[in-house]
């Protein structure tokens, strides 16, 4: 009996994630989740993506703690206002400052580690170019160049015993076509949290650019949000 191929997951807790979880674990992989407690003033996600993986039952969920406040010039991770009840337009003109400087390419690099040291050949990220905020390190061509570098930068690339891939799923999708496709493949949305900007109580504020793509993503594919909101 062959034994699965391992995969590392970025699991934020978030709708994205938890689709792109479900997709590799449709793929047939052994799935190590990756969560990271960097300073976000939404952290309440950490017991979200805690719970998914518990219902999942993954081989392993390891949370990384890094400390992004130190760098800070986000919204998240600094005394900066969350931006609320921006259009679609909006959201689209400009990088927001919800954006934190590097993330994706430091998330991508610790699970590149641990992906090295797993020898998995595959990591999954749930980046989306269409319905997303306009963030530079969700586009294909950033994915490109960041799995070009990480074949030049392991040894397992360089010696020739590894190619990895790094899979995004969800990355030409709307959010209702992600929901359509993890609703499909039994996601359970109810343990996910999407908020960047959530009450002392942890209910979204139903607000926030993240809080309203998934809901416009959820009515668009016709059926109802389970996540709790504030005044809801």
């Amino acid at each position: 009996m062959t034994s699965k191929k391992r995969t590392v997951v970025l699991l934020s807790g978030g709708l994205d994630s938890a689709t792109a979880l479900a997709v590799a674990l449709a793929e047939g992989f052994e799935v190590y989740a990756m969560s990271f407690r960097y300073g976000q003033r939404h952290a309440v996600e950490l017991e979200s993506a805690r719970r998914i993986a518990e219902a999942y039952a993954l081989e392993k969920h390891l949370v990384v703690d890094i400390d992004l406040r130190a760098i800070g010039g986000s919204a998240l991770t600094d005394q900066i206002e969350v931006p609320k009840r921006r259009s679609s337009l909006e959201m689209s003109s400009a990088i927001p400052v919800t954006y934190v400087p590097a993330r994706n390419t430091i998330f991508l690099s610790f699970a590149l580690a641990w992906a090295e040291r797993l020898s998995a050949q595959d990591i999954f990220i749930g980046v989306n170019a269409l319905d997303y905020s306009g963030y530079p390190d969700c586009r294909p061509e950033y994915i490109e160049a960041f799995e070009n570098m990480a074949n030049l930068a392991t040894r397992e690339g360089v010696e020739g015993r590894m190619r990895l891939k790094i899979n995004t799923p969800l990355i030409a999708m709307t959010k209702a076509e992600i929901i359509k496709t993890g609703i499909k493949l039994g996601v359970d949305y109810s343990l996910t949290h999407s908020c960047y900007d959530p009450g002392v109580d942890g209910l979204a504020c139903g607000r926030c650019d993240s809080c309203l793509l998934r809901l416009r993503g959820f009515a668009e594919a016709g059926t109802a949000d389970p996540l709790r909101y504030a005044g809801g």
